[in-house]
């Protein structure tokens, strides 16, 4: 089951708060969304953000020792969708066109005016 939101897979998010100031600072970085984890699917996995580092021990003479990086998850409250287009994080909305067809999209701060971003 995945919490309710209007964040899908795919899509282009800024961390706005979390992290560590000094050592891990991640508030303000923009990636995009690789998935969804934790037991009510609250959680996202952000491309290139949250890293963290694992020993992986050699398992025989075939297969060697290494350093894994991965990315670890993120509260869902903690990213915004982000606009491309406008360079800031925005709240995402719900429209429906004139053939009544459901579409996403967010409203413009300067010329108040929705922006569609499902095509």
């Amino acid at each position: 089951m995945r919490a309710k939101t209007q964040i899908k897979k795919g899509d282009l998010v800024m961390v706005i708060s979390g992290g560590h100031k000094e050592k891990r600072p991640i508030k303000g970085k923009v990636g995009r969304v690789l998935g969804f984890v934790g037991e009510k699917g609250d959680r996202v996995i952000v491309e290139g953000l949250n890293l963290f580092v694992r020993h992986k021990r050699a398992q025989g003479p075939d297969r060697n020792s290494e350093i894994v990086r991965k990315e670890g998850s993120i509260h869902i409250s903690n990213v915004m969708f982000y606009a491309d287009k406008i360079k800031k994080p925005v709240r995402i909305k719900r429209a429906v066109l004139a053939d009544g067809k459901k579409v996403r999209g967010y409203t413009d701060p300067e010329s108040k005016e929705f922006v569609q971003i499902d095509v």
